[in-house]
C-alpha cells in the first residue's frame, strides 16, 4: 500500500500575548493529527500555571481522538493550577461538545483569543448553542 498518510501539522500558530499562550489550530484532528499536536500541547501544559487558550475556528473536522487531546489538554492544565480556554463558533463544534458531553468541562468562547488574554470573567458560548 503507498498510500501517504501524512498531513500538515494541526497548528498554524503559537504564541503568547501576556501570560496567555494561543494556539491556532486548523484542518482536521483526527486519528492521524493528534501525535503531533498532543505533543505540542504536552509541552505548553508541562510548567505549572499554563494559561492556553486553543482556537478552533479554523478546524474543519474533529474525531473522538481529537477530543480525548483536547480533555488531555484541559486536565493537564488543571492538574498543574492552569486554565485552558477553546474559542469557536461553529455551531457543528458546539453540538459535538454538547452530544458528548464536554461544554460544561470546557471554557468556551465565541470571540477571539485577544479579547481573552488575561481575562477572568468572559462569557462563555452557552450549552445550548448549535
Amino acid at each position: 500500500m503507498a498510500d501517504n498518510h501524512t498531513r500538515s501539522t494541526p497548528y498554524r500558530t503559537h504564541r503568547t500575548s501576556g501570560d496567555t499562550t494561543v494556539v491556532a489550530l486548523q484542518g482536521e484532528i483526527d486519528l492521524l493529527t493528534v501525535p503531533a499536536l498532543m505533543e505540542h500541547l504536552d509541552s505548553l501544559t508541562a510548567d505549572q500555571f499554563p494559561d492556553l487558550v486553543l482556537d478552533l475556528r479554523a478546524v474543519a473536522f474533529i474525531d473522538c481522538a481529537g477530543l480525548g487531546v483536547l480533555c488531555r489538554a484541559l486536565n493537564r492544565s488543571r492538574a498543574r493550577q492552569g486554565r485552558l480556554r477553546l474559542v469557536t463558533d461553529s455551531a457543528r463544534l458546539l453540538r459535538i461538545l454538547r452530544c458528548t458531553g464536554l461544554t460544561g468541562a470546557f471554557e468556551i468562547h465565541p470571540r477571539w483569543p485577544e479579547d481573552l488574554a488575561g481575562t477572568t470573567a468572559a462569557q462563555p458560548v452557552p450549552a445550548s448553542a448549535g
